[in-house]
């Protein structure tokens, strides 16, 4: 494994792949090779104004001349092959600065500013929190500057999925139990229970009762999010049958919310009051083996990716997020849509400080425009309730190395890879066109990620350099920066993407990870679901009566 990565030749720092000790030298050399070239990255400073740019990628070792990697010049005060002795210790993830930085200065990684230098910096002192600030602004105006980011057509892939009498087509099959309010969440659970201990004996489907403390004592918009959401996964094709469970006086009771539903398979989708019950567990479990018997009649078959959608979302990143995980979900995504596939981006806030980025690969003005909007009402969704909007990256980011939000910013929004923007998604509003789609929802893991499967998402795809045992409604793919982690973890990590710092093949690991959603999409179970997790949060926004 090499020690350390200098991601674009005009950086003015690297990042340590291992600990770079107090008093080792480093030596980046020049090199006419580059060891990776594929995020794509650019990042908007404090004036608002746009840059654009490839990330070229070089790994070196310590103490080595030779070894460093691809430097053609470009980062002011530092002469190619000179050695810089670290000053202090530098943990794996973080940055090393590789030339003397002015207060005030600009702090490059990816080719772009991701802070400024609150005092002097010199070259071999550890960069993070204590000596860089960020650059970013408020509500910013943005200028169109499109971008050509079309994707060259790749030959079709397949899945084995199920087709659903409507056209849709799901993943799982199994019966989801969704409670219109939280009074009933235990009696959902219960439900599932009593119906589990029969499907058990010879049945592959299971009841999974999604939980949430919502659906009444709620007002205005935050209760028209609840309904959509609820109504979103009611419809979802990765169910094979849905219980949906009431109580009888809440807000978002069922009759109301069949509006949201609109037009149903009655074999499909059944619905019970508890209030009008004398055992409503009894009840809800009898309804429930009818659903799985009716689920049972729906068996896999060839489907082509065209139409797969899966999600993209990150959380607990470090250093490496940006340089491994992110950019290889980016590969991912270019494939599918080069196969006609489509991906959805999410997670507005981190987005502040790279929005130009998606910006400029909107294929019109009007996703410009929306796109702008989607930045925008999100920053004064925070003005509106009197917080900071760059109250980010957290605990958790800055331990792994990651110091300012355009620091998280850049290397999170490498997700979205380098396809056209497609589509720009308001809360809970269900995916319609093909291709890559930005999705208007938190940075919250578990709200994020049930909005992605509200919108349609058959998988989640979500990148992490801290490690997280959760899950969604649907299949959630936990990808990790670093190769430490995955061994760790085995019981929470289904990909390993650190092995891209570790001499690996990019192009290869890529067509790795693409073949393993397909097998995802075809059955196979990922560490979340074989542990029986299964969860879901909707975004609250509103007045609790």
């Amino acid at each position: 494994m090499k020690q350390f990565i200098k991601i674009n030749q005009n950086d003015n720092v690297i990042v340590a792949l291992q600990e770079i000790k107090a008093g080792e030298t480093v030596v980046i050399q020049a090199s006419d090779s580059q060891a990776q070239a594929d995020a794509n990255a650019q990042v908007q400073t404090g004036s608002g104004k746009a840059h654009a740019g490839s990330c070229q990628m070089q790994t070196g070792d310590f103490n080595k001349p030779g070894s460093g990697g691809t430097n053609t010049g470009g980062t002011p005060g530092m002469e190619t092959g000179a050695a810089i002795a670290a000053s202090e210790d530098i943990p794996a993830g973080h940055k090393m600065a590789v030339c003397d930085i002015p207060a005030g200065g600009e702090i490059i990684k990816y080719g772009f500013c991701i802070g400024i230098a609150k005092e002097k910096v010199q070259a071999g002192q550890w960069v993070h929190v204590h000596n860089i600030k960020t650059a970013l602004g408020d509500l910013l105006e943005y200028t169109y500057e499109p971008v050509q980011a079309a994707l060259e057509p790749k030959e079709a892939s397949f899945f084995q999925g199920y087709r659903r009498k409507d056209g849709t087509v799901g993943i799982r099959n199994d019966v989801w139990i969704i409670p219109t309010v939280g009074c009933v969440n235990n009696v959902a659970q219960a439900i599932a229970a009593r119906a589990n201990a029969k499907l058990a004996h010879g049945h592959t489907i299971e009841a999974i009762a999604f939980t949430h403390p919502y659906g009444c004592s709620q007002m205005g918009g935050d209760q028209e999010h609840t309904r959509t959401i609820l109504a979103d996964l009611i419809r979802h094709p990765n169910a094979g049958g849905v219980l949906v469970l009431g109580l009888g006086c809440e807000n978002s009771n069922i009759t109301e919310l069949k509006r949201y539903i609109g037009t149903y398979d009655e074999n499909r989708v059944k619905f019970l009051v508890c209030q009008d019950c004398g055992d409503e567990v009894a009840e809800g479990a009898a309804l429930v083996e009818e659903l799985a018997g009716y689920a049972s009649t729906f068996l896999r078959s060839k489907v082509n990716a065209s139409e797969l959608i899966v999600g993209m979302k990150c959380g607990g990143s470090d250093g490496f997020s940006g340089i491994t995980a992110n950019p290889l979900v980016g590969r991912f995504s270019d494939l599918l849509i080069s196969k006609g596939g489509t991906t959805i981006l999410t997670e507005v806030p981190e987005m502040f400080g790279a929005e130009t980025l998606l910006m400029n690969r909107c294929a019109n003005r009007e996703l410009f425009d929306q796109t702008v909007h989607l930045i925008n009402d999100f920053k004064q969704y925070f003005k509106d309730n009197h917080q900071t909007i760059y109250e980010n990256p957290s605990p958790g980011n800055k331990k792994g190395g990651i110091s300012t939000l355009e620091d998280k910013s850049l290397g999170c929004t490498q997700k979205s890879g380098r396809a056209p923007v497609a589509g720009v998604l308001a809360y809970g509003e269900r995916v319609q066109v093909p291709g890559l789609n930005l999705l208007s929802a938190p940075g919250n893991d578990l709200v994020a990620s049930t909005a992605l499967a509200a919108s349609g998402a058959h998988i989640v795809l979500f990148t992490t350099g801290r490690g997280t045992p959760f899950a969604s409604p649907v299949p959630t793919v936990k990808i990790s920066s670093n190769s430490a982690l995955a061994g760790k973890k085995k019981n929470w990590i289904d990909f390993n993407a650190g092995v891209l710092v570790e001499d690996a093949e990019f192009d290869e690991i890529g067509q790795k990870l693409f073949d393993y959603v397909l097998s995802v999409a075809s059955g196979e179970k990922v560490c979340s679901e074989k542990a029986g997790f299964h969860d879901m949060a909707i975004f609250k926004q509103g007045v609790t009566l």
